[in-house]
């Protein structure tokens, strides 16, 4: 039996010929799927690996425009018929920001993957992109997964990662659903297999240690780690291959757990703080692309973006921020400018911040100790998206766009209506 993979590939993706390679070694055929292919040539795979890299760059947040596209939800209606679909790195935030992980009621999206935080001694030490080796440990029954049939229980994967963005987040309601249902796949740990929430254990700050979860029948894995770029992780692929081979099908463990969707708030500045606008000079590909996104789902809308910083300060405002702008480290003179929130009928503007601000917590560490700037109290940096609808209608289609996602996850983000 020929068992064909569907490598699925968006605009952005970087890591197909790894994981062709892979899936190879495991004895299996890799066929390019393309994030706009045909019904015909989805249908005709057995499983598919949605693969890393910068999926539309990762605009909005790394994942959410992949998830918005069609071909998701022909993947929903493939999986349904029990074939397996391993999403790595951008891949396993695609299968998050769509619902299909961890599998929720009607898909709801329940779980985020945020930005990097690396902990050492309670400190953040380090946020942002980061690449290395990881340890992982089998934190389910091998036999209740697609991917893990053929590990051995107690066995330590050494594995590599690069991402930005791979800090699972997941309420603690939900999260001790899955550990009872078996879904916290594997878990970052030392050589011995024990864990830690700290660097470089656990590489990214996520909740529980996570590096993987599946979806309520084990055979969807979104896994932030890369098993395709080492022969360590070709038992995953083996696995996948018997799994296919025998028609194994695993039985559906139904979530209790919904989201309660939170009202946004209109925003109110703090104390004793100043708020900077920040517009690009050159045009901002990032809100094209969420404009694209959008009006593809048939709302008639534009949209603009602008960076946001509130900063709060104890005295002599002025000189605070002239010190701040000098340094250059909230907004680049060469290609940024200080702005205004637009004022326009038709125009309503969205705040959204990260609920765990680690950016702004390491630009404040430089701003106080590098360039020893006094009477600098706290900074928050947030996302302005600027709505325009030409609808009488507006604060039903802004909940129908917010439903959507893409401006935020509401499980790592907070909303606020400015205007």
């Amino acid at each position: 039996m020929k068992i064909n993979i569907g490598v699925v590939q968006f605009p952005g993706s970087n890591t197909e010929r790894e994981t062709y390679l892979a899936v190879k070694r495991a004895g299996m055929h890799p066929i390019e799927i393309l994030w706009n292919a045909d019904l015909k040539s989805i249908q005709q795979c057995h499983g598919y690996i949605i693969s890393g890299g910068f999926s539309f760059e990762d605009r909005s947040r790394a994942g959410v425009i992949a998830s918005l596209e069609p071909i998701m939800n022909i993947l929903k209606t493939e999986s349904e018929k029990g074939k397996p679909i391993l999403g790595i790195c951008n891949g396993a935030q695609i299968l998050v920001e769509s619902g299909l992980v961890p599998g929720t009621l009607n898909n709801q999206t329940t779980v985020a993957l945020a930005d990097n935080k690396r902990i050492v001694s309670g400190q953040i030490v380090g946020t942002g992109y980061f690449n290395d080796w990881a340890n992982l440990k089998l934190s389910v029954p091998k036999k209740n997964n697609a991917f893990t049939m053929h590990l051995d229980e107690k066995e330590i994967l050494n594995i590599p990662f690069a991402h930005a963005e791979g800090r699972f987040i997941i309420p603690k309601i939900l999260l001790n659903e899955l550990k009872q249902n078996g879904q916290t796949v594997f878990r970052y740990c030392d050589p011995g297999g024990k864990t830690s929430n700290e660097f470089p254990i656990n590489p990214n700050g996520s909740d529980y240690n996570l590096a993987a979860i599946s979806n309520t029948t084990g055979n969807l894995l979104a896994m932030m780690p890369h098993p395709e770029r080492t022969s360590y992780g070709d038992k995953l692929f083996s696995s996948m291959k018997e799994y296919i081979e025998k028609e194994i099908h695993f039985d559906k463990v139904e979530l209790s757990y919904q989201y309660n969707k939170e009202k946004f708030s209109h925003y109110i500045k703090s104390e004793n703080a100043k708020t900077w606008i920040i517009d690009l000079v050159i045009t901002d590909n990032e809100a094209i692309t969420v404009q694209n996104a959008l009006q593809k789902r048939g709302f008639e809308v534009l949209v603009t973006k602008q960076q946001h910083w509130e900063i709060t300060h104890s005295e002599n405002a002025e000189d605070v921020l002239e010190l701040i702008e000098s340094t250059g480290e909230l907004f680049n003179s060469n290609k940024e400018y200080l702005s205004k929130i637009p004022e326009n009928e038709e125009s309503h503007s969205l705040l959204i911040r990260q609920k765990e601000d680690v950016f702004s917590q390491k630009k404040f560490n430089s701003l106080t100790k590098r360039f020893k700037i006094k009477n600098l109290l706290e900074l928050k940096r947030g996302v302005v998206w600027n709505i325009t609808i030409k609808n009488a209608k507006f604060e039903s289609i802004l909940d129908n766009i917010l439903d959507t996602n893409i401006l935020h996850n509401p499980l790592s983000h907070e909303c606020f209506r400015i205007s």
